[in-house]
């Protein structure tokens, strides 16, 4: 079982791909190898596979990096499934999470929508579909000081945040204010959510 997060980089053509292409390509770079696990083309589309339980988390630090260039977004469809081909590079490779992935990326444009996850569990993915469209209705509105907040504390989950503040060279009021307005706590509420879900079922 596999998780493939295929997105693309929203109003990319704001900045030189240069200023968001090498921070997305470290991050990735964490993840696995190119082009066997990640793979970015057309300049602003790009293609990951994750272990499923971990999929949310990296779409939602994908989406923290990315929101901290004023004007851009990122628009990401999670597919969970099976890898029944594993070819040289991700986009040679296919199977049910490949198709899921695929097929809703593609309808993202159409419902308006920057987050979606396709399962063969229909119920699942009625369930977590709702509480994405929920948690955009904030995400979506970060500003940059909220993303950059938010991508650090999903970095650095075991800091307080008086160990944040020093990292920022802020006060630690300030980054309580912070983590309050990027809502960081119901995100961290909805990664467990969406990681016992996906532990507890069995796709």
């Amino acid at each position: 079982m596999v998780a493939i997060i295929t997105g693309d980089i929203i109003n990319s053509d704001r900045y030189e791909v240069s200023e968001w292409m090498a921070g997305l390509k470290t991050y990735l770079s964490t993840l696995g190898n190119t082009p066997k696990d990640w793979d970015i083309y057309r300049g602003d589309e790009f293609q990951l596979k994750v272990d499923p339980s971990k999929a949310l988390k990296v779409a939602v630090e994908i989406k923290s990096m990315i929101k901290q260039f004023k004007g851009l977004d990122v628009r990401m469809a999670i597919g969970i499934g099976e890898e029944s081909y594993s070819g040289e590079g991700i986009s040679e490779s296919n199977g049910s999470a490949y198709q899921f992935s695929g097929r809703t990326f593609e309808n993202l444009k159409q419902q308006k929508l920057n987050l979606a996850i396709a399962t063969s569990d229909k119920d699942t993915d009625a369930t977590l579909n709702l509480i994405f469209r929920l948690a955009l209705e904030f995400m979506d509105s970060w500003s940059i000081v909220s993303a950059e907040i938010v991508a650090l504390a999903l970095q650095r989950p075991e800091c307080s945040q008086q160990e944040l503040a020093d990292m920022l060279q802020i006060k630690q009021s300030a980054v309580s204010q912070r983590m309050k307005r990027a809502k960081a706590e119901l995100v961290f509420e909805v990664l467990n959510f969406y990681e016992n879900t996906i532990k507890e079922d069995s796709l």
